[in-house]
């Protein structure tokens, strides 16, 4: 089975993590996972889908 580019780049973000050389915006070295699964998952693209569910929900309005 083949690997989307949004995966194999996820993974290749988590690699860095796992070897050290992961680092944030600032230049620090990142220690959280949390971070790093955060950072992984901006960098490969999987996070929008959600934010523009998050954009069209917001601007919805309600039916009564």
């Amino acid at each position: 089975m083949k690997k989307s580019k949004k995966q194999a780049k996820f993974e290749y973000v988590m690699k860095e993590f796992k070897e050290g050389k992961l680092k944030s915006s600032s230049g620090r070295k990142v220690t959280s996972r949390a971070q790093a699964i955060a950072i992984a998952a901006s960098e490969s693209g999987m996070r929008k889908k959600k934010e523009e569910d998050k954009k069209k929900r917001k601007y919805t309005t309600k039916k009564r």
